[in-house]
């Protein structure tokens, strides 16, 4: 489980480095638990040179969590909207972390998860 304010404190003072580590750590971290997924190297490799499409990728892993168990999607592929082209409106990427990493919060406490 990761803090989402810290999550954005640590976004904003290593200049964004934050997010790669973040990408990487959480599909990692999904893929050893589910089975499923990209994984982290390769979230790390799409974030890296294909950085748009990560947002969706990580909502749409988040929300998979809660389908293979028979749960609704609190978040999908298209909570990335909130991030592309939600950044015209400067809000957009925080609406989208603070849902998706709720989100994959909530599913880590489900599990037993402390934090």
């Amino acid at each position: 489980m990761r803090s989402t304010g810290v999550a954005i404190l640590l976004l904003i003072v290593t200049l964004g480095f934050y997010s790669l580590y973040y990408y990487y750590a959480t599909h990692e971290e999904m893929k050893k638990h589910s089975g499923e997924g990209i994984g982290g190297v390769l979230a790390l490799v799409l974030a890296i040179f294909v950085g748009f499409a990560s947002p969706f990728l990580l909502s749409h892993e988040v929300g998979g969590l809660y389908e293979r168990r028979g749960q609704e999607k609190p978040v999908s592929a298209m909570t990335g909207l909130w991030y592309i082209p939600g950044i015209l409106i400067i809000v957009g990427p925080i609406v989208w972390f603070v849902k998706t990493n709720g989100a994959l919060n909530a599913y880590w406490r489900s599990q037993g998860a402390q934090g």
